[in-house]
């Protein structure tokens, strides 16, 4: 049988091969009697244009392959393809699953190398801003290792629809108008601008953020390989500051550490203990008068309920609406709890409700205040007051509403999944279960009734347990 010659476009003809294998497998032709040629190295002797056949039903991996593969550099990938297809519809139907196989092992070998490729386009094309007769627009220049442009255009049209942009490179180039994309020819280093007004700040912000006690070259260039290193504007600054390293970090070493005041821990917990409060009104004082653990919250928020409640309610720190309002669990998440407690049978009026921490921590993002978590030495700092308050109180059982509150009570990090049910909090009868700020950031309704459900019988529980302590003290 004569050698039946295909030729493609150059570069990633993904639509060219799959037409021309289509052909190939309705006329039966073997891969050796198959001559695979691209347009940029052209046969002499041009096929004329045929037909196009019946679709080839694939695995869904070979088809993700081939997506892949064609993008590769390397002149064989398509006599490489044709040939896993031939294989696959020929009774190999689980060639892809041995990873032993020759032909398996080099086309997924291929299929990582454009992955890798498209991961550092991503990660390292930079946009320069220019300014012409068009207005406003976004030019960059990559040098990608294989033919990967068209594949990774829907990647930059969702991250900068909003953007006018040229995306160029030795061998080809994307044009984004904000409606419609268009692909064009490959184009030259000097076509795309050296620098904008923007990379100044970006590049201070970079070097100012420079750990030089972690710096490792090699390292770095396994994670930005230093082809990409003339193209990204903070490249500029790291010959200096790998250079300057190791003076840095002797005076990282030689200047003395030092903590604010406000937040050392073990300064901060014996000056409280010094204060040493005779009632719940004084302490609510001393904890009023405090200084909040980020600028900006309103106020502390204190505990509610009565004296000798049976049960104490401890949570992690206020939201935004504890914050505002000045007292404990009156957002949504206290009125999930509100709800599970009276399913329970409990009356919040005659439980103890606080947090471990006392002020709200969050961070602005425009008008709203996001929520985020205390570290441990905050905790520890509001440690004191807790006990204090605890003491006061005196429940029957002390309830930890998730793993802030449980390291608050136990004085360690405690895994809730591992450690829900009764517990010893030092000589207090104490319970663990799920914040209520939990169940509502389950995304599955099912899962949401589910932890609702098991949570309310943790409040049972604690009911029971407050009930038991409280006969055995009248006894």
């Amino acid at each position: 049988m004569p050698v039946k010659r295909v030729v493609l476009r150059a570069g990633a003809d993904l639509q060219g091969f799959r037409d021309a294998a289509r052909r190939l497998i309705a006329d039966d032709v073997a891969p050796d009697d198959v001559s695979w040629e691209s347009a940029d190295a052209p046969s002499l002797f041009g096929e004329a244009a045929e037909e196009s056949a019946a679709p080839v039903v694939l695995p869904k991996a070979a088809a993700a392959l081939v997506a892949l593969v064609v993008c590769h550099r390397d002149s064989a990938r398509f006599a490489q393809l044709y040939r896993m297809i031939w294989r696959l519809r020929h009774g190999e139907r689980a060639l892809l699953e041995i990873a032993s196989d020759p032909l398996t092992h080099k086309l997924e070998m291929m299929a990582k190398a454009v992955r890798r490729d498209l991961h550092k386009m991503h990660a390292f094309l930079r946009f320069r801003r220019i300014e012409d007769g068009r207005g406003e627009r976004f030019v960059a220049w990559f040098e990608p290792d294989h033919y990967i442009v068209e594949a990774t255009a829907s990647f930059f049209v969702n991250r900068f629809g909003s953007m006018v942009w040229s995306i160029l490179t030795p061998v080809g180039s994307l044009h984004w108008d904000r409606r419609a994309l268009t692909i064009g020819p490959a184009a030259r280093r000097e076509n795309a601008p050296d620098s904008d007004p923007f990379e100044a700040g970006w590049r201070g912000y970079y070097e100012s953020a420079f750990n030089p006690a972690r710096v490792n070259p090699s390292v770095m260039r396994g994670h930005m390989p230093k082809k990409y290193w003339k193209n990204l504007p903070e490249a500029q600054a790291i010959p200096g500051l790998i250079e300057n390293a190791p003076s840095r970090v002797r005076e990282m070493i030689e200047r003395e550490a030092a903590m604010p005041k406000k937040r050392d821990p073990a300064r901060a917990v014996a000056t409280m203990a010094d204060q040493a409060p005779a009632s719940l009104e004084a302490l609510n004082r001393i904890i009023a008068a405090a200084e909040p653990l980020v600028p900006g919250a309103t106020q502390a928020v204190l505990g509610e309920g009565p004296i000798g409640a049976a049960i104490a309610l401890v949570g992690e720190q206020p939201g935004d609406q504890e914050d505002a309002e000045g007292r404990p669990f009156v957002g949504p998440a206290g009125q999930l709890l509100s709800r599970a407690l009276a399913e329970a049978g409990i009356d919040r009026r005659l439980t103890y409700v606080t947090n471990a921490v006392k002020h709200f921590k969050f961070v602005q993002r425009g008008k709203r205040r996001l929520h985020q978590s205390p570290t441990a030495g905050e905790v520890k700092h509001y440690r004191w007051w807790l006990q204090k308050e605890l003491d006061f109180v005196a429940p029957q059982v002390t309830v930890a509403l998730g793993a802030t509150a449980a390291l608050a009570l136990a004085g360690e990090p405690l895994v809730i999944s591992r450690c829900r049910g009764p517990a010893r909090f030092g000589g207090r009868e104490g319970f663990i279960t799920v914040h209520p700020s939990y169940l509502l950031r389950l995304p599955d309704e099912a899962a949401r009734i589910a932890a609702y459900d098991a949570f309310v019988a943790d409040l049972r529980r604690v009911k029971t347990l407050a009930n038991s302590g409280a006969a055995r003290n009248a006894a």
